[in-house]
């Protein structure tokens, strides 16, 4: 899916992304603080550090910034869990996949909040393009899932691979968008542990016990 072109009167492409590095901090703040609608680009301008009017030398509209966020976040998180390495398609390797993956949240958690809460607001072109780079990094587990069930891990059929690869995603993102709850109860270690007892030792070796028995 085409990216989507946000114009600029600007022909400098490393000021260009400075200009939009500092648009984009300022707006997941206010984002967070007043959520998208609340807020104006006079506050974005001031939040990043500029002018109204050179932030309009850079983006057309509000709905341009949200753009901007969202892709930003999704391209960070992408990066981040690119750095997993899975070669040998164990449990253990899934394991610390997860792992990493919550710890990517974590450290994400203001960019993963705001991106669950405004990506909604997207405009009807470019919801799509932003939706599909979640559904990739949802297919980065589903990958590693497949490959474990092609090693015997564990029996799963093609949808439950699917659901599994969505399902542990969300879990992940549920430490940022509940933690107003789960981080006065739990420590990222410890709901990370609680959250694989559930997704692999509840599921996935149930499943392999039942295909033992078989």
């Amino acid at each position: 899916m085409k990216k989507r072109e946000v114009l600029t009167s600007i022909k400098d492409e490393k000021l260009i992304v400075e200009r939009r590095n500092q648009m984009i901090k300022g707006a997941v703040t206010l984002f967070k603080e007043k959520g998208f609608h609340r807020t104006t680009t006079r506050e974005i301008a001031k939040a990043a550090g500029f002018s109204i009017g050179t932030l309009y030398e850079y983006i057309q509209s509000k709905e341009d910034v949200l753009y901007l966020v969202c892709d930003n976040i999704y391209d960070e998180v992408r990066e981040r869990l690119e750095e997993m390495v899975v070669d040998r398609y164990t449990i253990s390797e899934l394991q610390q996949a997860i792992q990493h993956y919550f710890k990517v949240v974590d450290e994400l958690q203001d960019e993963v909040l705001v991106m669950y809460q405004e990506a909604k607001s997207l405009s009807k072109d470019a919801l799509p393009y932003v939706l599909k780079k979640e559904l990739d990094m949802v297919e980065m587990f589903k990958v590693i899932i497949e490959g474990c069930v092609e090693n015997n891990q564990f029996a799963l059929t093609d949808k439950e691979i699917s659901l599994f690869a969505h399902h542990l995603f969300v879990q992940g993102q549920m430490w940022a968008f509940r933690r107003w709850w789960l981080q006065k109860h739990y420590s990222l270690e410890e709901y990370t542990n609680m959250q694989l007892d559930f997704l692999l030792k509840n599921f996935s070796f149930q499943q392999l016990c039942e295909g033992e028995t078989v």
